[in-house]
């Protein structure tokens, strides 16, 4: 299908939320959301409320909190979902434990971990989509700070050329994340609860402390401007 991703920037620029899930869900068949926090099941609660049996997909490293695994269970039961769980290959696995040993990243940097766990299963399942939903805020990271509602992802093709990237929460902030959620009483992962707010893999994740950025919790060893997994890292950075 033909998407001018010129004029929709500009339409969808500033918008709310609702609205520009209300255009992806519209525009495109092959389209799924991508589900780990706070933000995601926000946006699973808007499209649900627009559509039944939304697809979405969630990415299980292997290493995720116990905790995690259970809100996975809370949002399956409480929505009308298609949810795709994703799976990193075993071999890939085996081959990195075999050898670097199970916590290589605190060495080496999570790349090559991330790479495996995270980046190449949803690189396989992209490839079976013409576009994806993504809870991404503008105000997480320093690398997000540019952030279009939507946008041309470069990072990875879709079932044709072009695979187009939807960030419905860009001009959010974590509060009205949390507001939404309280106001509509929906799930979130209990280790919230606990000084969490960027929440990963265990071995990878910590809470934070007060006035601390929610991003300071993941990859706590390494340099601010290098904290994403290559999920959603521009191709310059």
């Amino acid at each position: 299908m033909s998407f001018d991703l010129s004029y929709w920037q500009a339409a969808l620029a500033g918008k709310k939320p609702k609205e520009i899930l209300k255009v992806a869900l519209e525009q495109f068949e092959h389209l799924a959301i991508a589900f780990s926090g706070a933000e995601d099941v926000v946006l699973i609660d808007m499209a649900c409320r627009l559509r039944e049996k939304v697809k979405v997909f969630t990415l299980d490293t292997g290493r995720l909190h116990p905790e995690t695994y259970r809100f996975i269970e809370k949002v399956r039961e409480r929505y009308p979902i298609e949810l795709d769980i994703l799976y990193p290959e075993a071999e890939e696995i085996r081959d990195l434990v075999r050898r670097k040993g199970l916590f290589s990243f605190y060495r080496d940097g999570h790349a090559e971990c991330c790479k495996i766990r995270k980046v190449n299963p949803l690189k396989r399942k992209l490839a079976t989509l013409d576009a994806w939903i993504s809870g991404q805020r503008r105000d997480q990271s320093p690398t997000r700070q540019e952030l279009a509602e939507v946008e041309l992802d470069l990072n990875f093709k879709g079932r044709g050329e072009k695979l187009f990237k939807f960030n419905p929460l860009a001009n959010w902030t974590l509060t009205q994340v949390f507001d939404y959620i309280e106001a509509f009483d929906v799930p979130f992962n209990e280790l919230y609860l606990r000084g969490f707010r960027s929440i990963g893999c265990e071995p990878c994740t910590r809470p934070i402390l007060p006035h601390q950025h929610e991003r300071e919790g993941r990859w706590w060893w390494e340099e601010g401007a290098k904290k994403e997994c290559g999920i959603h890292r521009k191709p310059d950075q």
